[in-house]
């Protein structure tokens, strides 16, 4: 399978502190590609280098066969590249069904014409209903964000997400704070999406990680240490120490407890 993304040497700094050192990583077209890793292992910072929001000292991105290192957000936003953060960033006055419209607005160009009809608006509110039943929450589609549970909200943010058209979808521990029902629901959403377009996902619940994803990379002090399937990482010897804590030889890291 071609690759979507390609990480070349990529490395971002702090003052002293070397937060992501020299990382090379591909992600391919379709698919979950999972980035795990303890606290402080430079996950999100690295997300963050590629989506624009920290500039990196050294290396490179690209997005097929376009270097992007040097692009802004709101362009890399145009070029198909969407994410969701670690706290959620919704409006929560308005309802679900607005928040995935202006979106599509926001998209389309169309949150500053004044002059688009009635009909245009109306296409954009069916095309939120039908990315809010893509990701389990149709039936929710007019209440208030307020009202809904933090799973939802999650799911939500997906939503708007997918709005963007995006070619590649990150996600910042979608799962984080969520109930066991919650995280199956999610799961289920992103296995769906995975088949369509690539994501890739940072996450500490490494049962979900090796339950679903197609790829996983492992970081651990700005480096990456491990890369392969999921039964790859689950048998690495270096994985298991960083999240066992010893080292061992057989044990597998599903099941368990990864750092907070």
């Amino acid at each position: 399978m071609n690759s979507i993304l390609s990480v070349a040497g990529l490395s971002k700094r702090f003052g002293g502190f070397l937060a992501v050192d020299h990382v090379t990583m591909q992600v391919n077209e379709r698919g979950i590609h999972s980035l795990i890793g303890p606290n402080g292992a430079g996950k999100t910072t690295l997300f963050n280098c590629i989506t624009g929001f920290h500039t990196p000292e050294f290396g490179q991105v690209r997005l097929r066969d376009e270097d992007i290192t040097g692009w802004s957000v709101r362009k890399r936003v145009r070029a198909g590249i969407a994410r969701t953060f670690q706290i959620t960033s919704l409006f929560h006055p308005i309802s679900a069904r607005e928040n995935v419209a202006l979106a599509i607005r926001s998209k389309t160009g169309m949150n500053f014409d004044i002059t688009r009809r009635a009909s245009s608006l109306a296409d954009v509110n069916a095309n939120a209903d039908m990315l809010l039943a893509d990701v389990g929450i149709g039936h929710l589609a007019e209440e208030q964000v307020r009202h809904l549970s933090h799973g939802d909200q999650r799911a939500l943010e997906v939503a708007v997400a997918l709005a963007l058209e995006p070619q590649i979808l990150f996600l910042d521990e979608p799962t984080a704070g969520m109930g066991r029902e919650d995280i199956g629901h999610i799961c289920d959403v992103l296995e769906r999406l995975g088949k369509r377009i690539a994501i890739l996902l940072v996450e500490h619940d490494t049962d979900m990680v090796l339950r679903i994803s197609d790829r996983v990379t492992v970081m651990a002090e700005g480096r990456i240490i491990a890369d392969g399937s999921p039964d790859e990482i689950s048998k690495s010897a270096d994985v298991q120490a960083i999240y066992l804590g010893v080292d061992v030889d057989h044990a597998s890291i599903a099941g368990a407890e990864s750092p907070a």
